[in-house]
This record gives structure tokens, C-alpha cells and sequence, in this order.
């Protein structure tokens, strides 16, 4: 597997190029281009000079989170068709720079929900958390300045200014939809999308919902092992395929995330691996955690376990970290706690590969 770490471009990150190429065994990044209003072709000019920057810093450039999917592609609407068209023409500039996976959401309205950004653990660390009556009681607009204030200056993906004035009528948009008619918008946009994934030999890697479970009364679908097999039988190529994100599906407590990769990866259908802890207070309480085992509910040494016994050889990233020794920096994406979650990882990995080969 490759290491890679998620990092902001355009000066819109406290991270830099030269500190991530510092981190052992980090071979390359994940990045994007929110200043590209969602549904526009990203320039193959900027990427190019995207890519050249993140070269000359001696890292990769191969993953791209995330090519965000229009609200009317979602919502099945006439328009969706040239929405659609703008993304193929998109893949096909990332082609072209060398990108192989994409990670992308079809999560109505919001990308993720929080109720805080920085809440403060007894030992002083900082970390993003979810209170489920809170966020019930907030709406979109509430949510959304309450982020802000705590997101130091950065931007928030899917929280983008521009979308806050449709997101109450989105969400009253959705209402009406059944489950079942956005899973046929779903099928819509892979069928048309995916034929061209395959040309471009660009795997489609989607994520899953954040939280997983309705909320505000808008569709969740990629949140346990049932919906996840529905969504890769809706088009059986292996370009469709998923970020397998443990911090998303294991805020539900029922998942078994090691089957759930042991499953999906047999199949050679993940293609991109978020790899984060969470600490639960109750069934839909939690906070996140650091990578270690220990600090909240999940065992990283069955999940990375899992995906050797699968032979995974595709792009994992530690996911959010925490707030740590007086780093300011966008909530989730600081240096440090990333830093050493990535190590904690591929120590984790390494002891696993030479435990099968030395001491069997």
C-alpha cells in the first residue's frame, strides 16, 4: 500500500509540502481544487501546474479528493446530463496528470456533519466531535457558522459559503425523494460516468456518509455492508469501487469494519483507505480519537491486518488527527497528529508482513 497524506493547495493549508515529504514512508498526497465552483471542468492547465508543484517537492500526485458531484446530478434533474458531461471531461484532465483514484461523495446537501471542531480533551488535545441532539437541533445555516468560527480561517470542504443559501430548500428538496429514486440517480451517474473511468484507468473510490444515519431527513446510503453491496452491484465494474473510511462507517457501532474489509477488498473494490479512531459516549455520541488502538473504539491492528490479508496494494491516509502541541491549523488536517498516525500505521503494517514471514 501507499502512505499519502491529504493536503489543501492554492495556500489554503498550515501544512506544507516540504514538512509531509519529511514524514517516513509518506510517498505522496491527496489533493483537490476548491477554488473549482462544483460542476465546472477543472482546467487541465492548473492541474498540471498543481502536479508539478507537488513533484518538485518530491511527493506523488496519483489521488484527488474530491470532484464533488452537483446537487442536480443528486436530485435527477434535466440539467444533470451536462453536469455529468463537465465531470467526464474533468477525468479525462485528470488522466492526463497521472491521477489513478478518485474519491468523491454523493451525500445530499452536506458533505459531513459536526457539532464542534475543537473540543478539548483533558489532556489538552483537540478534536472534532459529534453530539447527535445537537446537530438535530441546529439547521444547516447554525451548523455552518458554528463551524466557521472554530475553522481558523480555512475552508471547510462542503461548507463552501456559496452553498449555505440553497442548502435549507435542497434539504426540503429531498423530503420528497423515496430511498429508492436516489438510488436510481445514483445508477444514472455511475452508468454514464464509469464507461469513462475505464477509458481513463481512473478508479471511482466513493465515500461513505458522515454520519452514518439519517439525518434532517435526507437520503443515507453508503453506511453499512448491506447499502455498500447495493452500491457496487449497481454497476459491477471494478473501477466502482470505495474509500473505505473507518472513522465514517465506525461511528456505527454495528459495523464490523475488519469483515467489512476483508469482503470488499477480496473483491478488489477499495481502492482508497481512510484510516481514523473514534471514541463513542453513546450509540450516536463520539469524539474523534488518535490512531491508537487504545484511545477509542476501533482496533487498528484488525483493521490493518484485514487489508494484508486481502493483499491491498492501493492508497491509504491517516484521516483526521488531532489538535496537538499548540498546533493551529484547519480542524482535522494538522501535522502533527497525522504525522504520527502515519507511522503508528505502517508500524502496525510492518509488524504484520514480518509476523507472517518469520515467526509462523
Amino acid at each position: 500500500m501507499k502512505m499519502i497524506l491529504r493536503w489543501f493547495p492554492f495556500g489554503d493549508d498550515s501544512v506544507t509540502l516540504k514538512e509531509i515529504r519529511q514524514i517516513p514512508g509518506v510517498t505522496g498526497v491527496a489533493t483537490c481544487m476548491p477554488k473549482i465552483p462544483v460542476g465546472e471542468v477543472w482546467p487541465l492547465e492548473m492541474l498540471e501546474s498543481l502536479k508539478k508543484e507537488i513533484n518538485d517537492a518530491g511527493l506523488e500526485m496519483e489521488v484527488i479528493e474530491s470532484v464533488n458531484i452537483h446537487e442536480d446530478i443528486k436530485k435527477g434533474l434535466p440539467s444533470r446530463d451536462q453536469y455529468i458531461e463537465n465531470y467526464i471531461r474533468t477525468l479525462e484532465h485528470l488522466s492526463k496528470v497521472g491521477v489513478k483514484v478518485l474519491c468523491y461523495n454523493f451525500m445530499p446537501v452536506m458533505d459531513w456533519a459536526r457539532s464542534d471542531l475543537s473540543l478539548e480533551l483533558p489532556d489538552g488535545s483537540q478534536v472534532m466531535a459529534y453530539r447527535h441532539e445537537e446537530v438535530l437541533q441546529m439547521n444547516p445555516k447554525v451548523m455552518a457558522d458554528v463551524m466557521a468560527k472554530k475553522a481558523r480561517g480555512y475552508s471547510l470542504p462542503g461548507w463552501e459559503p456559496e452553498r449555505l443559501d440553497a442548502m435549507a430548500k435542497d434539504i426540503e428538496f429531498y423530503q420528497n425523494m423515496t430511498q429508492e429514486t436516489y438510488w436510481e440517480n445514483m445508477k444514472y451517474f455511475l452508468d454514464q460516468v464509469i464507461p469513462y473511468a475505464e477509458q481513463y484507468d481512473i478508479k471511482l473510490a466513493i465515500h461513505p456518509d458522515d454520519p452514518p444515519w439519517p439525518l434532517y431527513g435526507l437520503p443515507k446510503v453508503i453506511t453499512n455492508r448491506e447499502n455498500i453491496r447495493k452500491f457496487l452491484d449497481l454497476n459491477k465494474s471494478p473501477y466502482n469501487g470505495l474509500t473505505f473510511c473507518t472513522g465514517s462507517l465506525g461511528s456505527d457501532l454495528k459495523n464490523d469494519l475488519p469483515e467489512m474489509i476483508r469482503e470488499f477488498g477480496k473483491e478488489g473494490r477499495i481502492h482508497f483507505a481512510h484510516i481514523r479512531n473514534v471514541k463513542h459516549l453513546t450509540e450516536k455520541d463520539f469524539d474523534e480519537a488518535a490512531h491508537l488502538s487504545s484511545c477509542g473504539d476501533l482496533d487498528m491492528f484488525e483493521v490493518m491486518k484485514a487489508y494484508d490479508e486481502v493483499g491491498f496494494e492501493g492508497y491509504v491516509r491517516p484521516d483526521h488527527g488531532r489538535m496537538i502541541w499548540g498546533e493551529k491549523a484547519r480542524p482535522g488536517y494538522g501535522l502533527y497528529d497525522r504525522a504520527i498516525g502515519a507511522n503508528y500505521l505502517l508500524g502496525l503494517q510492518e509488524a504484520i508482513s514480518k509476523m507472517k514471514t518469520r515467526y509462523k
